[in-house]
């Protein structure tokens, strides 16, 4: 049997990992983590999210476009009625609750157009369905991880919405252990990402199709690319090299509904909007035909040594330290250099890293983070209805960042005084709603925090007043918040 102090360190890696000890499972898990994470790597490969009513892209844009035809069909043929809908109120950032809003309640979506919301919901549920399954949690972390860091936003257009799911299943999840070269490729080309920076709207000045409608570039995807994506602001690029990936990808584009290139929805490469000529990225040119040419450039950001140190600076904020440990850094950006961005090589880089393992839990869960464990300790189920409500009143609801450049990863977004008062609101909630399920808060306190639990939690848990304050106490303490 594994000693008290083995067993307290992989309990921490459970936290630091993954999303904590969930209702029902064996306590071997705390002594095995470490090697449960390893194996999960070595599988290479995550489940997908299940019981959806399109399997991919091209069903969904289809479904999308005669969606639309037929609301537009409807309006011309009956002129509005005058009155108004009032807007969902929008989502709070990082923490905020707009004032007299219960973080417990489902947004009405009276003004959401139906397949587009419907599509949406069910993609949450499923996906948050698959993080409760998870035996550590470390794969759904990592799905986490680089669909923020590739992010799109469900509210900018009916296409964003209905697809955000689908982006994240087709162009993260089956590259969360793969090579980082083809989880960017994926990323960029998916017409979630085109339609979200504005590519489709790209025409190369001297293409066919810019020469006659005499529009230009749009350079928000290139844009994104190199500084959110691969280089990272201060790697080393200027404004031309945004300039020359923007003509780089002209001609990524999304097929219309009329099908011309392919499925409707798809990806797709239009030569007629495609810039001619071997413009020059980092000082390199460029020349190769179509889409090739973007490909090219995409492979060679991909292994860049900028890329390495930005994508390394990252993971280590994400899951050991706000102020990352610059030995570890290295360490992941020398592994991630020397296997061109084999991402299941960086993973267990980081693993076996000691350093990952003895840093102090400073890390405060983010709400999506919080939510997942708090549902995983009570054995909640994925209902979209007691999952969109809090994370919206927290500022985190699935795929709806302020900006391309996703979600803020620090304490300090999410420790502020408000987004505290949030939490601390959220956790009544799920107290009151659990309290008839749960027999005694103190042996699931016991049972879910194991060798963390400190004595000061276990004595506020033993004297709350009733069962809901017991287990809210228990999901705002600093064990269960600090990773």
């Amino acid at each position: 049997m594994a000693s008290p102090s083995v067993l307290r360190s992989e309990s921490v890696g459970l936290q630091r990992f993954g999303l904590g000890f969930g209702l029902g499972q064996t306590p071997e898990i705390r002594g095995t983590v470490r090697e449960r994470l390893l194996a999960e790597i070595a599988r290479r490969t995550l489940p997908q999210p299940s019981g959806l009513p399109y399997s991919g892209t091209a069903e969904i844009g289809a479904a999308l476009y005669a969606f639309e035809d037929a609301e537009r069909a409807a309006r011309e043929a009956k002129p509005p009625a005058g009155q108004q809908v009032a807007a969902a109120a929008p989502a709070a950032p990082n923490g905020q609750n707009p004032a007299g809003q219960n973080p417990m309640a489902q947004p009405k979506p009276a003004n959401e157009p139906a397949l587009p919301y419907r599509t949406y919901r069910d993609e949450v549920s499923a996906r948050v369905r698959l993080a409760l399954e998870a035996e550590t949690g470390f794969g759904e972390r990592l799905v986490q991880f680089w669909s923020n860091h590739f992010c799109i936003g469900a509210t900018k257009s009916n296409m964003t919405r209905i697809m955000a799911g689908a982006y994240e299943r087709e162009a993260i999840r089956p590259h969360v252990f793969g090579r980082f070269e083809d989880m960017l490729v994926a990323a960029e080309s998916h017409p979630a990402m085109l339609e979200f920076l504005d590519n489709r709207l790209s025409i190369g000045p001297s293409s066919p199709a810019g020469k006659r409608r005499g529009r230009g570039l749009n350079e928000n995807l290139a844009r994104e690319i190199l500084e959110l994506h691969t280089l990272g602001v201060s790697g080393g690029y200027a404004q031309v090299d945004v300039t020359n990936l923007a003509r780089i990808i002209t001609g990524w584009t999304v097929v219309g509904r009329e099908a011309v290139l392919g499925f409707p929805g798809s990806f797709a490469f239009n030569a007629g909007l495609h810039e001619p000529g071997a413009p020059e990225l980092l000082g390199k040119p460029y020349g190769q035909p179509g889409k090739e040419k973007g490909l090219a450039a995409l492979t060679d950001l991909a292994r860049h040594p900028a890329t390495a140190d930005f994508i390394a600076i990252k993971l280590v904020r994400h899951f050991v330290a706000d102020e990352p440990p610059p030995a570890l850094v290295r360490e992941l950006s020398a592994v991630f250099r020397k296997t061109e961005g084999d991402l299941a090589a960086v993973s267990r880089a980081l693993v076996e890293s000691d350093a990952a393992w003895s840093a102090e839990p400073t890390k405060i869960r983010t709400p999506q983070e919080f939510l997942l464990a708090a549902f995983r300790a009570l054995g909640r189920k994925a209902e979209f209805g007691q999952i969109v409500g809090p994370l919206n009143a927290m500022g985190q609801p699935f795929w709806q960042p302020a900006g391309p450049n996703g979600y803020p990863d620090g304490n300090e977004a999410w420790a502020s005084p408000e987004g505290i008062k949030t939490r601390i609101d959220v956790a009544a909630g799920w107290g009151r709603q659990a309290a008839a399920s749960v027999p005694d808060p103190r042996a699931l306190t016991d049972d879910i925090l194991g060798p963390l639990l400190s004595p000061e939690t276990r004595q506020a848990v033993a004297r709350a007043d009733s069962k809901p304050q017991a287990l809210a106490l228990m999901l705002l303490s600093p064990e269960f918040q600090r990773r």
